[in-house]
This record gives C-alpha cells, structure tokens and sequence, in this order.
C-alpha cells in the first residue's frame, strides 16, 4: 500500500467515526493515539526498564485496527529529560513525562505536575506481615506437569501471536513454578492496564474499613453535591461496578476503534481525568444498566486521593502504609494524573510476583499475617456479580460467580466456579482461585481476540491439573 493510500485511508477511518459520534470526539482521535503511545512508552521506557521501540511493535500488533495507522506515528524518547513525544503525520503532539517514585503523566503543554518526585522506598515504610513467597532466584516448576504448564503458556502458535511475558504460580502460599520472557524478570515491573482497577477497589475498602467512606451511600463529589442532581445519587458500590450510569463510552476493549470514546478523551487529553468524568451527564439512572469505562475509577481515585492527603505523594505513601508494604509489594508505581490523582483504573505498574501478593491478599480473605487489611466480607463482595455484567464483573474484579456470559464461557473452559480474577487488557492477568489455593499472574502483550488467544484458558486447566489432588507441588 503506497503512502497515499494509507492517508486516504487513515482519513476515511477518521470520517467514518464522526459519522458515529461528535465532530469533536473525532477530532480527539489522533491526540488520544499519540497520547497513549506516549504514555505506554514512558511507563515501559522508565519504570519498567524495557526496549520502547519491543514494547511499542507488540502493543499496536495487539490491538485491533491499529496497523491503519501506525506508519503514521513518530516517537521521541528523551532519556535525559525522561520523556516521550508522539507525533501522527507530524502533528497531534502529545508528551508524557517521567518523575522519581510516580511514574509517568501525560503533560499538557506548559503544565506541569506539582509532585516533581517520591522516594522510590520510604525508611519509615512498615514491614512485610508475610513471609515471602519465594527466594531471590526464579522458582523452577516443581513437578513436570507444571513444567508442562509453563511450556504451552510461553509456546507461540502460528497466529494469532501470545506474546506471554511472565507467569507466576503460587500454591498455599509459595511459588511453585515462573517464568519470564527475554528481557523480563523478578524485579521487572509490569503495566497492569485494568488490573489497575482491582487495586483501586482494595484502597477503596480500607477506606471502607477505616470508616471513611460507605459503599451503598451516595459518593462524596463535590460536583453532585446538590439533591437535585441526578448524579446525586450514585454510590460508591455503583462506581465500583460500573452501575453509576455515567455517559463516558466504553473501556472493555483497546482498539483504533475505542479512541472514539470520550472517556478516552478523559485519559490522554484532559489534565484533571476525575473532573472530567464528574462533568459527565448520565446516559443511565444510577444502577440500572453495566457500562464498563475508566471515568468511574477515575472518581474512585480522587475519593482515595482526597482521603490521603490531596497529592500524589500522599496517595503513595497512604497506598504503601496500607497496602503494598505490609503485602512485602516493593516494586509498585501507581501513577497519577496533572492534578495528582492516580490514575487507578489502567496506570499501576508491579512484578509479577508484587501482583501475586496482592492476589494472595483476596485468596486470605484481606488478612495479611493475622492483621485485618481489607474489611471483613469486602473479598465475598468484591468478587460477588454484578446484575447485567455480561462479562462477569463484580466490585473491581472479573468474577466466575452468577450466570453471566462470560462467567459461564470461562467455566466452560476449564476455570473453577469459585475463581475470580483482576484483568487488563492484552493479556494481564491475576487470577485467584479459592478452592485450589492458587494464586495464577499471567503477564503478556497478547490480542483481547479470540478470548483463547493469550492462552489463559489453558493455562488455568493446566496449572489446577498439575497442582490438584494426587500432585503435591512444593516451591525451592
């Protein structure tokens, strides 16, 4: 296809979405492309140490659509200001800066974020209050079968590609088999995407369990103070499960399609994310339909972020003290937005393992070495459906529980009843599964499509095969 020919048709794909939403969410679409490559960029480049231009290739291969116009696009990596630049046809620049201890943030011309920098490891950080899930080397699979296990999750079949990154085991509280990718290890953090989400609804519970806020009254924002505000009356469990309502579009899937979405817009060219989502009409009374998008943990997040302290700084702080440290979580950055507030529904970057001790915290129902972290019930709510969620949601986490479509498809395939799971899109996966005592981290750069795709389902039928009855695995 000559130049020409992809211009007119990258142009085409442009009119052909304004012909389905508003000029000016068309208008957005090459910002929002820019700025998500400049953003994934950043994060990869400087959080997580990995080859921008690997990260960059695999991730556009990933989503659908993309190759119309990734010719188009024109990255600049900055490693002595620590940052990234993206262009499309030379325009549409979008910049995404990097600051010590938080990550990375889309900048908005001359702004700048007030928290410039964060310790990556605070002194007066509390202990772990468990004993570590493994040593300092990668675990080997126990047995052969998990062996096997392992083989067919890293195995690239002819197409589509699985790209599979890392995957960790954990049985009754130890590794029992890992493995990472070229280039990927212990200490690697890993872009969670939406997995993010999960994280988010544990810093809402102890919130919940401290007493700050209540999940079935109407959510502290400021902006739907008034009674008489429609928007009144949405709750934080509403927010929680995407019930609230809000006229955001959709974040189920990463696409060239879903630039069109305002609530991309929201991620990649608004400076304050909570607040543009709050500014949002409904397009749903509050908890009467599903629809899954980023506007409503952006809300979560400022309540988490005002609760803290009112910066970025003080989210990190307030997340380790609470959360990371006494989980032994050491590699997390959860990154915010110009305001400071995090962007807590696709922006927490973590090890494989780091995402294995947050799900060991929902296999232990909140408890973490005898101490209460989540409140008593919040793992049973969290992981209960959501009415209508045909994709099996519950309060931040995917969920087997409920006849919903994707609960029974993935039962179908092989994954227990009981299992619950935090996912992000291209193939993140922490999967916890009571009744086996595993706690399953799947990372990769794998298409949403087919849903076998990035080959979790089976790898799930192979790990509770390998580990179940009559296979005792114990980790080094």
């Amino acid at each position: 296809m000559t130049r020409k020919h992809k211009i007119i048709l990258f142009a085409t794909t442009i009119l052909g979405g304004a012909l389905a939403l508003s000029a000016v969410y068309a208008h957005d679409v090459p910002r929002v492309a820019t700025g998500f490559v400049s953003h994934t960029l950043c994060s990869a480049a400087f959080v997580s140490g990995l080859d921008p231009d690997q990260v960059y290739a695999e991730t556009l291969d990933a989503m659908p659509g993309t190759g119309l116009i990734s010719w188009a696009l024109a990255y600049r990596i900055d490693s002595e200001r620590k940052q990234v630049t993206t262009t499309l046809l030379g325009v549409a620049e979008s910049r995404a800066v990097y600051r010590r201890g938080l990550g990375c943030y889309m900048a908005h011309g001359a702004d700048e974020i007030a928290d410039t920098s964060l310790p990556v490891e605070p002194s007066d950080a509390p202990r772990a209050l468990l004993p570590d899930i493994a040593g300092p080397a990668v675990v080997a699979p126990a047995t052969p079968e998990l062996g096997a296990a392992l083989d067919r999750a890293f195995a690239e079949p002819e197409k589509p590609p699985r790209r599979t990154k890392a995957v960790v085991v954990v049985k009754d509280g130890r590794i029992v088999a890992e493995r990472y990718a070229p280039g990927y290890g212990i200490d690697t953090p890993i872009h969670g995407f939406s997995a993010t989400k999960s994280v988010t609804s544990a810093l809402i519970g102890i919130l919940v369990r401290q007493g700050k806020l209540a999940v079935d009254q109407p959510a502290p924002v400021a902006a739907w103070r008034r009674p008489d505000d429609p928007r009144h009356a949405i709750t934080v469990d509403q927010l929680l499960r995407h019930t609230a309502g809000l006229a955001m579009g959709s974040s189920l899937q990463a696409s060239l399609g879903s630039a069109l979405e305002p609530v991309n817009r929201m991620k990649y060219l608004e400076r304050d994310m909570a607040g543009f989502a709050e500014s949002s009409e409904l397009a749903t009374a509050p908890g009467t339909a599903w629809h899954y998008h980023d506007g409503n943990y952006a809300i979560l997040s400022r309540l988490i972020r005002d609760a803290a302290g009112g910066s970025a700084a003080d989210v990190m702080r307030f997340a380790r003290r609470e959360l990371f440290a006494p989980l032994g979580m050491r590699s997390v950055t959860l990154e915010a937005d110009a305001t400071g507030t995090p962007e807590g529904s696709t922006q927490m970057l973590a090890s494989a393992r780091d995402w294995a001790r947050f799900g060991l915290l929902y296999l232990d129902d909140g408890v973490a070495g005898g101490n209460r972290i989540l409140p008593d019930g919040w793992v049973k709510y969290s992981a209960a459906a959501t009415p209508n969620a045909w994709v099996g949601y519950g309060a931040g986490f995917w969920t087997n529980s409920g006849d919903s479509l994707g609960a029974t498809y993935r039962i179908e395939h092989g994954w227990p009843r009981d299992a619950f799971f935090a996912k992000g899109t291209i193939g993140k996966y922490v999967i916890v599964i009571p009744s086996e005592h595993l706690v399953i981290v799947r990372m990769g750069t794998s298409p949403n499509w087919p849903p076998e795709a990035d080959g979790a389902f089976q790898l799930v039928a192979d790990v509770v095969a390998a580990t179940g009855k009559g296979h005792v695995a114990q980790g080094n």
